[in-house]
């Protein structure tokens, strides 16, 4: 009878040791998924901010119609244009953007 004691008292030890570490194991696990997904929101944060930090876009305005807006001028600089006539052509190159 005094040898079933120690052998039992080894069994509990070593089937306590096996469960605590096991679920040392699983705490673990959810801490590095706890982790992980805080840096991904924080990544997609970072994110957000930088696309609203961006500066905006340029005025749209296409080459095409930039350079057609210089030739109206030069047009209406040499005489060639009214005043009228000028802001008329002028309207319909930009609403055309």
């Amino acid at each position: 009878m005094f040898r079933r004691r120690p052998l039992m008292r080894a069994a509990v030890v070593g089937g306590t040791a096996y469960y605590a570490g096991k679920k040392g194991a699983e705490a673990g696990q959810r801490e590095a998924d706890q982790n992980a997904a805080i840096a991904d929101l924080q990544a997609q944060q970072y994110q957000q901010q930088a696309y609203q930090q961006a500066p905006p876009a340029a005025g749209g305005m296409s080459e095409d119609s930039i350079e057609k807006l210089k030739q109206l001028a030069q047009l209406h600089e040499q005489g060639v244009l009214t005043d009228a006539e000028f802001e008329v052509q002028k309207q319909k190159i930009l609403q055309g953007m």
